[in-house]
């Protein structure tokens, strides 16, 4: 071989070395699994209960005050036609007063007596509500006598597939 031949076979060596070096060859195997431990997160999601209680409520009368009223307007124009002088007065404020009696309970003769009954009431809070959640598994494995771990977002189960490469060392 002459020196040309030497020189032009050198140059076309170092210039695939970076082409070589580019396509690095890597193969999957499989390492064991030693521990898989899976990472849980504690959410708090606050939640509203509502429940309805029944309470008594006390029930007021509906009374009306027109009788009165006009029962007092009555009294009084008859009580005015009654007596001279002072006695006149008098027998006006007591016409006034018995009339008013008088009209009110003619007036509110019909209505019912209040009473009791039960009225709904509810009745909400905010309670804490915790869940659980699985973020990731944190898995330790052994490959060719090393101990490695990672966290990976599913459980491989009893072994884990991986990639290996092969670098070449340059010193």
């Amino acid at each position: 071989m002459n020196l040309r031949t030497k020189l032009i076979a050198s140059v076309l060596c170092v210039g695939a070395l970076p082409l070589a070096q580019a396509q690095r060859p890597d193969f999957e195997d499989y390492g064991r699994v030693l521990r898989v431990q899976p990472c849980i997160e504690q959410v708090n999601r606050p939640r509203q209960e509502c429940r309805t209680e029944y309470v008594q409520v006390q029930q007021q009368a509906e009374r009306s005050a027109g009788g009165s009223i006009v029962g007092g307007i009555a009294g009084a124009l008859l009580g005015s036609t009654v007596g001279r002088g002072n006695g006149r007065t008098a027998a006006t404020a007591a016409g006034a007063i018995a009339g008013a009696v008088v009209g009110d309970r003619v007036d509110n003769q019909n209505v019912q007596p209040g009473g009791v009954t039960e009225q709904a009431v509810k009745q909400c809070r905010m309670v804490d509500h915790v869940e659980e959640r699985t973020n990731g598994y944190d898995v330790s494995y052994d490959y060719r006598g090393r101990t490695y771990n990672i966290v990976m977002p599913y459980d491989p189960g009893q072994r884990v597939r991986l990639r290996v490469q092969v670098d070449p060392i340059l010193n």
